[in-house]
This record gives structure tokens, sequence and C-alpha cells, in this order.
């Protein structure tokens, strides 16, 4: 298996700048059709942002047992523990993926559209 790249933290950092774009562009109420296709790439069951930051979490947490084997202090496991837990719940919002094609069914009103009762 090839050995990948070390991120750098600009890299890091314009990932996060996007998540931030998209909950700007979020808050202007565009129409449904235009937000789907956003949140279906980040919600991916494989490759969306709760499936990688639940392997980050759990790639920190080894990484840090591992290294602080010697030294591991009741601090380092609750932060250890800490890590597995918000990396189990961030994996579980992976089911939003669902959400996302059961939405494509519906027709949607453009926002501020008028309802009727």
């Amino acid at each position: 298996m090839p050995h990948p790249s070390v991120p750098n933290d600009d890299q890091v950092a314009q990932a996060t700048a996007t998540l931030a774009q998209v909950k700007d562009y979020l808050r202007t109420d565009p129409p449904v059709s235009d937000v789907l296709p956003l949140l279906a790439s980040l919600l991916d069951e494989d490759t969306g942002v709760p499936i990688l930051l639940g392997d980050v979490l759990r790639s920190a947490a080894r990484i840090v047992a591992q290294q602080a084997a010697s030294s591991e202090t009741d601090e380092i496991r609750l932060i250890i523990t800490g890590l597995r837990e918000a990396a189990q719940e961030a994996t579980d919002w992976h089911v939003l993926h669902w959400d996302m094609q059961r939405l494509n069914g519906h027709s949607f009103e453009p926002a501020g559209s008028p309802t009727t009762s």
C-alpha cells in the first residue's frame, strides 16, 4: 500500500473553509434542487464527512494511545475515550445519506413562497 502524503495546515484549512462556504450558502435559502447535490456529496455513505471525520478521530485516538503507552494518564485515557466516542457518533450520521436520496423524489416550493392552507 503506498504511503499517503502528509496534508499540510493550508490543505486542512481549505477543507474547513469549504465547509464554512457551504454553511454560508445554505443560510441564503437556496432552492432544494441546488442543495441536494451538495448534501449528497457531503453525506455520501462511503466518502462523506461523517465517515471521514469518524475515521480521522479513530485514527487520532489510536495514534495517541500508541504513542502515550508508557506515560498514559487518566487525562489521556479520557481524551482517547472522547475521540473514540466522537468518532462513533460522527460515523453514525452517515445514515443521512439515505435521507438525501429520499428527498430527491419530492417537489419543493422556492424559499419565501407563500404556502396555501
